[in-house]
């Protein structure tokens, strides 16, 4: 092992004990000062339970990554964004904010890597016949790129160790081909992605069902940030070095980030749709559909991580067909999903909803 490779495992390590023995800290404190999640009619949970997990997630992350990783590159900025995230996510956390404060913290935090880093996405690399995009509709475009995948993570996370489990294989997935193919531009990214997953494992020991914590909106906004920072690198890697997948890296991304955002955007549908607003909140997510058909939630998150891991799998193996046949397919197939999600009913279900 080269030492690149011995410093991303200390890095990694760091991260996960950082946040595995602070998050029992966190839960006593939580429950000594009563701040807890009240159970409520679009929640899954039955119990008062803390919701400060991502405290412990982001003091992994954060001092495994400022230790062990080079911050070039625009590290140090989405370092910053994370910073504006965490303090709104706690608050929101802690005193609940709206969701119109939510989105200015996202706008600074999208700002810092945009203009101080430079980080955004320049080419549409041939989907629809555009390539180089104009500049401002390029800051335009991003800032909805960030902010629509930050708040994917944060509507997916509903049921015990589901945010946590697709981050990981999101992040794991780009970081693998930071690590392989990053070179000096984007090879620190891979840093990124091991102290996150570290965090996220940490965490994960104790909110996997029965959770005793939540990430809360401290660990989804961060997580979902970084997985969005993360995406939009992974494209302009494509773009400038060719690797990993070339011109078709817009859409094996979009493959990566199947589950959070198919579940955005069949919901935001499914409300206009009814006449809502698409920021009402409901029990319509995917999670919720797969729970009303009888699953259990350990086996709902299993499920709907495999389903990310074959979307991922799929997008990887069939690259060489391009974006424009990539993404027909994923929005076929998503589609499909949606119609059967929206009419499917098991018999255990409906027996429930009978009696």
């Amino acid at each position: 092992m080269d030492a690149n490779g011995v410093t991303l495992g200390l890095a990694f390590l760091w991260s996960f004990l950082v946040a595995l023995f602070a998050v029992p800290s966190v839960i006593y404190i939580a429950h000594l000062k009563n701040m807890l999640d009240q159970p409520n009619k679009r929640t899954v949970h039955a119990l008062l339970t803390p919701r400060l997990g991502g405290v412990a997630i982001f003091a992994g992350f954060m001092s495994a990554l400022t230790i062990f990783a080079n911050l070039g590159n625009g590290v140090q900025a989405l370092l910053a964004g994370c910073i504006v995230l965490f303090f709104v996510g706690l608050k929101d956390d802690l005193v609940s904010i709206s969701a119109s404060k939510k989105l200015v913290g996202q706008l600074l935090a999208t700002g810092i890597v945009m203009f101080m880093a430079d980080v955004r996405v320049t080419s549409f690399q041939g989907i629809f016949g555009i390539h180089a995009l104009p500049v401002s509709f390029s800051y335009a475009f991003t800032f909805l790129v960030i902010t629509g995948i930050t708040n994917a993570v944060n509507l997916i996370d509903g049921l015990d160790g589901l945010a946590g489990s697709v981050v990981i294989i999101i992040v794991g997935t780009f970081g693998f081909y930071f690590y392989r193919y990053g070179g000096q531009d984007f090879g620190n990214y891979v840093f990124v992605a091991v102290c996150v997953i570290g965090g996220i494992l940490g965490f994960l020991r104790y909110n996997f069902h029965k959770a005793t914590i939540f990430m809360g909106d401290t660990g989804s906004l961060v997580c979902g940030f970084i997985v969005s920072v993360l995406t939009v690198q992974f494209i302009e890697m494509g773009l400038r070095t060719g690797q990993p997948f070339g011109s078709a890296n817009p859409a094996v991304a979009a493959g990566i980030l199947f589950v959070p955002l198919f579940d955005t955007l069949r919901v935001f549908t499914v409300r206009v749709l009814k006449g809502t607003s698409p920021f009402t909140p409901d029990k319509n997510h995917i999670h919720h559909r797969i729970l009303a058909m009888g699953f259990q939630q350990i086996s709902t998150v299993l499920l709907l991580v495999l389903l990310n891991l074959v979307v991922i799998l799929f997008v990887i193996n069939f690259a060489t067909h391009g974006n424009t046949v990539l993404i027909a397919v994923l929005l076929s197939f998503s589609l499909a999903l949606s119609v059967f999600l929206g009419t499917y009913r098991s018999r255990s279900a409906e027996q429930r909803v009978a009696s």
